[in-house]
Protein backbone atom coordinates (compact mmCIF):
# COMPACT_ATOMS: atom_id res chain seq x y z
CA UNK A 1 0.00 0.00 0.00
CA UNK A 2 1.41 3.41 -0.99
CA UNK A 3 1.44 6.43 1.27
CA UNK A 4 -1.09 9.06 0.21
CA UNK A 5 -0.85 12.81 0.73
CA UNK A 6 -4.39 13.84 1.57
CA UNK A 7 -3.82 17.52 2.22
CA UNK A 8 -1.04 20.07 1.98
CA UNK A 9 -1.92 23.08 4.10
CA UNK A 10 0.10 26.27 4.46
CA UNK A 11 -0.28 27.35 8.07
CA UNK A 12 0.80 30.07 10.46
CA UNK A 13 2.50 33.43 10.17
CA UNK A 14 5.65 31.90 8.66
CA UNK A 15 3.76 29.86 6.04
CA UNK A 16 4.75 26.38 7.16
CA UNK A 17 3.83 23.41 5.00
CA UNK A 18 1.71 20.97 6.98
CA UNK A 19 0.99 17.58 5.42
CA UNK A 20 -1.73 15.04 6.22
CA UNK A 21 -0.56 11.66 4.97
CA UNK A 22 -1.70 8.12 5.51
CA UNK A 23 -3.15 4.81 4.43
CA UNK A 24 -5.95 5.10 1.84
CA UNK A 25 -7.40 1.76 2.91
CA UNK A 26 -7.70 2.30 6.68
CA UNK A 27 -7.80 6.14 6.57
CA UNK A 28 -5.29 6.25 9.41
CA UNK A 29 -3.22 9.42 9.11
CA UNK A 30 -0.11 11.23 10.32
CA UNK A 31 0.13 15.02 10.64
CA UNK A 32 3.55 16.33 9.65
CA UNK A 33 4.57 19.79 10.94
CA UNK A 34 1.41 21.18 12.59
CA UNK A 35 2.80 24.71 12.52
CA UNK A 36 -0.45 26.48 13.46
CA UNK A 37 -4.13 26.68 12.51
CA UNK A 38 -5.01 23.36 14.18
CA UNK A 39 -8.73 23.78 13.52
CA UNK A 40 -8.01 23.94 9.78
CA UNK A 41 -5.95 20.76 10.10
CA UNK A 42 -8.78 19.03 11.94
CA UNK A 43 -11.26 20.19 9.30
CA UNK A 44 -9.07 18.81 6.54
CA UNK A 45 -8.84 15.48 8.34
CA UNK A 46 -12.63 15.39 8.77
CA UNK A 47 -13.16 16.16 5.08
CA UNK A 48 -11.31 12.95 4.21
CA UNK A 49 -12.69 10.96 7.18
CA UNK A 50 -9.14 10.50 8.47
CA UNK A 51 -8.25 9.18 11.90
CA UNK A 52 -5.13 11.00 13.10
CA UNK A 53 -2.85 8.42 14.70
CA UNK A 54 0.36 10.43 15.07
CA UNK A 55 1.56 14.03 15.10
CA UNK A 56 5.19 14.73 14.22
CA UNK A 57 7.35 17.83 13.84
CA UNK A 58 10.46 17.74 11.67
CA UNK A 59 12.07 20.09 14.21
CA UNK A 60 11.13 22.22 17.20
CA UNK A 61 10.99 25.77 15.82
CA UNK A 62 7.68 27.36 16.80
CA UNK A 63 6.41 27.66 13.23
CA UNK A 64 6.36 23.85 13.01
CA UNK A 65 4.81 22.96 16.38
CA UNK A 66 2.24 25.62 17.37
CA UNK A 67 -0.75 23.45 16.45
CA UNK A 68 0.54 20.28 18.11
CA UNK A 69 -0.96 20.79 21.58
CA UNK A 70 -4.53 21.31 20.41
CA UNK A 71 -4.33 18.48 17.87
CA UNK A 72 -2.99 16.18 20.56
CA UNK A 73 -5.80 17.19 22.94
CA UNK A 74 -8.58 16.80 20.36
CA UNK A 75 -7.43 13.53 18.77
CA UNK A 76 -5.52 11.73 21.51
CA UNK A 77 -2.73 11.13 19.00
CA UNK A 78 0.82 11.22 20.41
CA UNK A 79 3.22 14.01 19.51
CA UNK A 80 6.63 12.91 18.22
CA UNK A 81 9.86 14.94 18.12
CA UNK A 82 13.50 14.00 17.77
CA UNK A 83 15.26 13.86 21.11
CA UNK A 84 17.90 16.31 19.88
CA UNK A 85 15.36 19.15 19.72
CA UNK A 86 13.75 18.79 23.16
CA UNK A 87 15.81 21.66 24.60
CA UNK A 88 14.99 23.84 21.60
CA UNK A 89 11.28 23.12 22.02
CA UNK A 90 11.28 24.75 25.45
CA UNK A 91 12.66 27.95 23.88
CA UNK A 92 9.45 28.20 21.83
CA UNK A 93 7.78 31.00 23.79
CA UNK A 94 10.89 33.18 23.86
CA UNK A 95 11.56 32.62 20.17
CA UNK A 96 8.03 33.73 19.25
CA UNK A 97 8.51 36.89 21.25
CA UNK A 98 11.82 37.51 19.49
CA UNK A 99 10.57 36.85 15.93
CA UNK A 100 6.93 37.95 16.10
CA UNK A 101 6.83 40.29 19.08
CA UNK A 102 4.13 38.24 20.82
CA UNK A 103 4.24 35.99 23.83
CA UNK A 104 4.11 32.34 22.89
CA UNK A 105 2.23 29.50 24.59
CA UNK A 106 3.79 26.71 26.60
CA UNK A 107 5.57 24.08 24.56
CA UNK A 108 3.49 21.00 23.66
CA UNK A 109 4.17 17.83 25.59
CA UNK A 110 6.27 15.28 23.70
CA UNK A 111 4.93 11.73 23.96
CA UNK A 112 7.69 9.99 22.00
CA UNK A 113 11.29 11.10 21.51
CA UNK A 114 12.39 9.95 18.08
CA UNK A 115 15.76 8.59 17.00
CA UNK A 116 17.29 7.83 13.63
CA UNK A 117 15.69 4.79 12.03
CA UNK A 118 12.46 4.93 14.03
CA UNK A 119 9.20 4.46 12.15
CA UNK A 120 5.84 6.19 12.35
CA UNK A 121 2.97 3.99 11.15
CA UNK A 122 -0.52 4.70 9.90
CA UNK A 123 -2.34 1.53 8.94
CA UNK A 124 -0.11 -0.42 6.57
CA UNK A 125 2.12 2.53 5.57
CA UNK A 126 5.07 3.95 7.45
CA UNK A 127 7.51 6.86 7.50
CA UNK A 128 11.13 6.25 8.46
CA UNK A 129 12.91 8.86 10.56
CA UNK A 130 16.16 10.13 9.03
CA UNK A 131 18.17 12.31 11.40
CA UNK A 132 19.25 15.26 9.23
CA UNK A 133 20.73 17.83 11.65
CA UNK A 134 22.05 21.23 10.67
CA UNK A 135 19.02 23.50 10.68
CA UNK A 136 18.63 22.38 14.28
CA UNK A 137 20.29 19.60 16.30
CA UNK A 138 17.24 17.35 16.11
CA UNK A 139 16.03 18.09 12.59
CA UNK A 140 14.64 15.05 10.82
CA UNK A 141 13.39 14.10 7.40
CA UNK A 142 10.62 11.53 6.95
CA UNK A 143 11.09 8.91 4.26
CA UNK A 144 8.41 6.79 2.63
CA UNK A 145 10.40 3.97 1.04
CA UNK A 146 11.03 4.56 -2.67
CA UNK A 147 8.12 7.05 -2.81
CA UNK A 148 8.89 10.47 -1.31
CA UNK A 149 10.67 12.36 1.45
CA UNK A 150 9.45 15.16 3.71
CA UNK A 151 12.56 17.24 4.32
CA UNK A 152 11.38 19.77 6.90
CA UNK A 153 13.67 22.81 6.84
CA UNK A 154 16.74 20.82 5.81
CA UNK A 155 16.28 21.01 2.04
CA UNK A 156 14.17 23.46 0.05
CA UNK A 157 13.59 23.95 -3.67
CA UNK A 158 16.94 25.41 -4.81
CA UNK A 159 17.82 26.40 -1.25
CA UNK A 160 18.57 25.02 2.21
CA UNK A 161 17.32 25.87 5.69
CA UNK A 162 18.97 28.69 7.58
CA UNK A 163 21.67 27.70 10.03
CA UNK A 164 22.18 30.96 11.95
CA UNK A 165 19.67 30.06 14.68
CA UNK A 166 20.64 28.40 17.99
CA UNK A 167 22.04 24.93 17.33
CA UNK A 168 22.42 25.48 13.59
CA UNK A 169 25.47 24.22 11.69
CA UNK A 170 25.78 24.75 7.94
CA UNK A 171 28.39 22.08 7.27
CA UNK A 172 26.32 19.59 9.23
CA UNK A 173 23.27 20.53 7.15
CA UNK A 174 25.12 20.11 3.86
CA UNK A 175 26.38 16.72 5.04
CA UNK A 176 22.84 15.72 6.01
CA UNK A 177 21.59 16.51 2.53
CA UNK A 178 24.43 14.90 0.58
CA UNK A 179 24.90 11.87 2.83
CA UNK A 180 21.33 11.13 3.96
CA UNK A 181 18.95 12.58 1.33
CA UNK A 182 20.82 12.40 -1.98
CA UNK A 183 21.40 8.61 -1.69
CA UNK A 184 17.63 8.06 -1.56
CA UNK A 185 17.44 8.49 -5.34
CA UNK A 186 15.45 10.89 -7.50
CA UNK A 187 12.41 11.10 -5.21
CA UNK A 188 9.86 13.90 -4.79
CA UNK A 189 10.79 16.18 -1.89
CA UNK A 190 8.14 17.93 0.18
CA UNK A 191 9.82 20.64 2.28
CA UNK A 192 8.73 22.59 5.35
CA UNK A 193 8.28 25.81 3.34
CA UNK A 194 7.79 26.62 -0.32
CA UNK A 195 7.17 24.40 -3.34
CA UNK A 196 7.99 20.73 -3.73
CA UNK A 197 11.03 19.60 -5.68
CA UNK A 198 13.00 16.43 -6.41
CA UNK A 199 16.35 15.08 -5.31
CA UNK A 200 17.51 15.06 -8.93
CA UNK A 201 16.60 18.69 -9.46
CA UNK A 202 18.43 19.78 -6.31
CA UNK A 203 21.57 17.91 -7.31
CA UNK A 204 21.64 19.84 -10.57
CA UNK A 205 20.31 23.28 -9.67
CA UNK A 206 20.58 23.98 -5.95
CA UNK A 207 23.33 26.63 -5.69
CA UNK A 208 24.32 25.40 -2.23
CA UNK A 209 24.76 21.83 -3.44
CA UNK A 210 25.89 21.70 -7.06
CA UNK A 211 29.16 19.85 -7.42
CA UNK A 212 28.75 17.90 -4.18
Amino acid sequence: MSLQIYEHLVVGALQCNCYLVGDPQTLDAIVIDPGDDPLDILAAAAKHSLQIKAIVATHAHFDHVLGAALLRARTGAPFHLHEGDITLLHWMGRSMEYFLGIEGPEAPEVDHKLGDGDQLSAGSVALEVLHTPGHSPGSISLYSADEMVFSGDTLFAESIGRTDLPGGDQQQELDSITQRLFPLGDLPVYPGHGPSTTIGHEKLYNPFLTGR
